[in-house]
């Protein structure tokens, strides 16, 4: 179902003027309210009116996240706190944590492309959304919610956790739109096996899952386990939260952009070049419409590519594809760039091999060494030394085939690797330690 049918199907030349008008507005904005901006644009010698056309945004600098850390917490805010009705931050645990502000307006227009999100996703008004995201001042548990609402869904905010309980829900309450991260979601389903619950007796029919880079591998497995169809949501706490980008469950192939209030730019992680549609780089994003923390050009470090061709559900917008990874996930073993995702998608495609892994990078005498530990289940855990160890080998194998890289492969019985009610923590570097 497309909700904003004027906006979501507008012709690309339409919304492209429209783009630029709120594009314009904002850079006047920026450059009136907040001193980070009026003092980059100044160094660079950039007034709000050389902007002239979207092709002129490539001349303002980048945003990034120590930016915003560096004006920590409010100085980011283009309006007076009297204005902010919400404020949202990141876990902080690589440092400060990121805050951004919302408006009352601001607020509203989330919770529409939420709901446009939503729609796009499966659901409708006669829904109701067992919401597993987290609530607090990460932003996906309230995004789904208001999201949910504006569209006139049920919605359970059960957030993470309990995982008992809410499988007890879902028999009982019958929802039919699930939403979490793909990693909980997995969690869910070994949970309801457990209790002697089947997804296939439950009432779902659509997974909205996101947070987290997951492979269509992953997808395969959760549409298998779950028995409902799964897309693949976007978002991020500094451009808004959930909603900014969707797979339609018409196609699932990439997800659309809301254009009509963000601009998406790849560039080249390295040099900073803005790359042509169909190139794999680093996602950047302007935001058009927020009023309490606008960003301009602001490095998201996800790693993807942009495709402007026609959607067989209608929408015009530019589809991503799926995020495969992120500049600052990714690992350098001997040289060879590693990101998470590529690891699961070589394990998923191993029979008995469970969708639990971690990636523990180590240095011994001055060599960078990447163990890979896999959950196998009870039947293969059972069987004799010599079978575990062929597999190790044959996983080690297709490894070192697919990503160049020497990898030792441990499987270890189930239940070892530590569950997560929210992002699950792929990577133990002990390089860093």
């Amino acid at each position: 179902m497309i909700l904003d049918i004027g906006f979501e199907t507008m012709p690309r030349e339409d919304l492209e003027a429209i783009v630029l008008r709120r594009l314009k507005a904002t850079i006047d904005r920026v450059y009136a309210n907040v001193p980070f901006y009026r003092k980059k644009f100044e160094e660079n010698h950039i007034m709000p009116n050389d902007i002239k056309s979207l092709e002129d945004l490539k001349q303002i600098p980048f945003t990034t996240k120590a930016d915003l850390r560096d004006n920590y917490p409010f100085g980011m805010f283009a309006v007076p706190m009297d204005n902010v009705v919400r404020i949202h931050a990141s876990s902080g645990t690589t440092g400060k944590p990121t805050v951004v502000g919302y408006t009352a307006r601001d607020i509203n227009t989330w919770a529409e492309l939420m709901a446009r999100a939503l729609a796009a996703g499966g659901a409708t008004r006669g829904d109701m959304i067992h919401n597993a995201y987290g609530y607090g001042l990460f932003t996906g548990g309230l995004g789904v919610h208001y999201g949910a609402e504006k569209l006139g869904a049920s919605v359970i905010p059960i957030s993470g956790g309990n995982t008992k309980r809410q499988i007890i829900i879902m028999k009982d309450f019958g929802p039919t739109i699930l939403a979490a991260t793909p990693s909980y979601t997995l969690h869910l389903a070994e949970v309801a096996e457990e209790m002697g619950v089947s997804f296939h007796d439950l009432k779902f029919k659509f997974g909205i899952f996101g947070a987290e880079p997951w492979s269509e591998n992953m997808r395969q497995e959760i549409e298998h386990k779950l028995n409902i169809t799964a897309v693949d949501i976007y978002g991020l706490s500094e451009i808004m939260g959930p909603g900014v980008a969707i797979e339609c469950h018409e196609a699932k192939k990439g997800l659309h952009i809301f254009e009509d209030h963000f601009i998406p730019e790849i560039i080249d992680p390295g040099t900073g070049e803005v790359l042509p549609y169909g190139e794999t780089g680093e996602l950047v994003f302007t935001t058009i419409t927020k009023e309490a923390f606008p960003v301009i050009r602001y490095r998201t470090r996800d790693i993807t590519s942009l495709n402007p061709e026609p959607c067989i559900c209608g929408r015009t917008h530019i589809r991503m594809n799926r995020i495969t990874g992120r500049t600052d996930d990714m690992l350098i073993i001997r040289g060879v760039n590693v990101f998470p995702s590529q690891i699961e998608s070589v394990l998923m495609e191993i029979d008995e091999v469970e969708p639990y892994y971690q990636l523990v990078v180590d240095r011994e005498d001055n060599l960078d060494t990447l163990t890979v530990l896999v959950e196998v289940g009870e039947r293969l855990f059972s069987d004799e030394v010599k079978h575990l160890q062929d597999r190790e080998r044959k996983i080690a194998k297709n490894i070192k085939d697919y990503l160049g890289v020497s990898a030792k492969v441990k499987l270890v019985e189930p239940k070892v690797i530590a569950r997560s009610q929210g992002k699950a923590v792929r990577v133990i570097d002990n390089r860093k330690i």
